[in-house]
């Protein structure tokens, strides 16, 4: 596969090679589709197309799709409408992937209603980009690439960071888990893990490169399987966190249901690792959660929560909350704010529910009045925000280790900015020795609403 598509490569570069066209490319969705884009990126730029901000000048846009929420169906249609008025003054080859384009519902709407897209790709053939930009320029074709299976993992693909310090790595791909309100794993397939040796190669490769934090990716993570030497995901942390130059470790996404008891280990013995545990619970209540298909009640949940409090010093947690889901009551609803005040919660991303089709919970009768979900939306928002200010004073005095500069501030350039190993966005002056790229220790002197304050130690 890697042949053909360096073959593609070739192909594209020698025929648009010295006319300087750009590409532009617009991500929705979650850290795996911006990861994806910056693979798409890496081919781009490989057959000698530059990158521009601005999509008027592109002459290849690229949409990279999420199907997970509403609104991205209309953020979609919207900016295809504004293409076909660009497609009119120009020669503008348009481009849609990902998990939206697996839907075939969402394939037949735009086969039907855009048939000036010049290429479809999926989550399962993005990989073949080269090959489809060569027939829609060269040839001239209109191109539907989509494949209705699991797919396999391609390694080699190339790869433009958008960051030179922070890296994001897939470790697996899919999953298996069919919550009822979620339309992931059919479009994302089943889970695959990737090799570890293939991953701890380029994480190395990485870390020779300077890059200094690294993401590790999967839409369930914690399933992670391996080898025979790195069998799981404990193992994997265990392996990424002793290469040299690599100073922080995270992971998105984990389900609760699988945070193992060496998962928790591994955390606690390795300060490499960030202290801010991504958990999404999606709604509070255990009959609620079980309507969803997340295999855990409250009580489990904070008892995970509780135990990882316990024995890791200073964690904390963000989480996913889904309001408004079909059948929720007042008081199922009142369950969600009763975790929220427990958990105390550094980060929340909230969603009122929208009805993915082909899902379990979309065809249910009982769906609730969108009055009704936003209402909740709006208590479930006030009662975060309104202890923010005390999680943030909870940092004042304290010192923050392994803090990341990630450049300078945007209203202050004798200041850096950078993040501490709970996520939280913090604020320096900077120094003589200090310079972007650079992991720091903080002393954290002022707490505001959104951000710290601090002084390199």
């Amino acid at each position: 596969m890697q042949e053909i598509q360096e073959r593609f490569v070739g192909l594209v570069r020698e025929k648009i090679d010295n006319k300087n066209l750009k590409y532009n490319i617009l991500t929705m969705g979650c850290q795996l589709n911006e990861n994806d884009s910056e693979k798409i990126s890496g081919m781009l730029e490989k057959m000698s197309f530059a990158e521009t901000d601005n999509f008027e000048e592109a002459d290849l846009i690229i949409f990279n799709t999420c199907c997970v929420r509403e609104n991205a169906e209309e953020k979609l249609f919207g900016k295809i409408g504004e293409i076909k008025k660009l497609k009119e003054k120009k020669n503008v080859i348009l481009a849609i992937g990902g998990c939206m384009m697996q839907e075939e519902i969402m394939l037949d709407k735009i086969k039907k209603s855009y048939p000036f897209v010049d290429i479809i790709f999926g989550t399962h053939t993005m990989q073949n980009l080269p090959e489809n930009i060569y027939k829609a320029i060269i040839k001239q074709e209109k191109v539907r690439d989509i494949l209705d299976i699991d797919g396999e993992i391609y390694e080699g693909i190339p790869i433009k960071r958008n960051s030179k310090f922070k890296a994001s790595v897939t470790i697996m791909y899919g999953c298996n888990n069919f919550c009822s309100y979620c339309i992931v794993p059919y479009v994302r397939g089943r889970e695959r893990s990737r090799s570890p040796k293939k991953i701890l190669e380029e994480i190395k490769k990485l870390s020779a490169d300077g890059y200094k934090e690294i993401t590790l990716l999967g839409q369930n993570v914690n399933s992670y399987v391996g080898d025979e030497e790195i069998k799981n995901f404990a193992d994997l942390l265990r392996e990424v966190c002793k290469i040299d130059g690599i100073e922080r470790v995270g992971f998105i996404s984990p389900h609760p249901k699988d945070f193992t008891e060496d998962v928790i280990e591994e955390i606690k013995n390795n300060d490499k690792i960030t202290r801010i545990i991504h958990l999404p619970i999606q709604s509070g209540n255990s009959k609620v959660l079980k309507e969803m298909n997340r295999k855990y009640t409250k009580e489990q949940y904070l008892e995970l929560v509780e135990k990882m409090k316990k024995r890791i010093p200073n964690i904390v947690f963000s989480t996913d909350i889904i309001v408004g889901f079909p059948g929720e009551t007042d008081e199922e609803f009142e369950d969600t704010l009763d975790v929220v005040r427990k958990v105390n919660f550094e980060q929340i991303f909230m969603f009122i529910y929208s009805k993915r089709e082909g899902t379990v919970a979309e065809k249910r009768e009982d769906q609730i009045p969108e009055e009704v979900k936003h209402t909740r939306f709006d208590k479930l928002k006030e009662l975060y925000e309104s202890r923010v200010d005390e999680n943030n004073e909870k940092y004042i005095g304290t010192t923050q280790k392994r803090v990341l500069i990630e450049g300078e501030s945007k209203n202050n350039q004798d200041t850096f900015s950078g993040r501490t190993n709970t996520n939280k966005v913090v604020i320096f002056e900077k120094t003589e020795k200090s310079k972007i790229g650079d992991v720091v220790d903080i002393k954290i002197t002022e707490a505001h609403k959104w951000y710290l304050k601090g002084e390199i130690i």
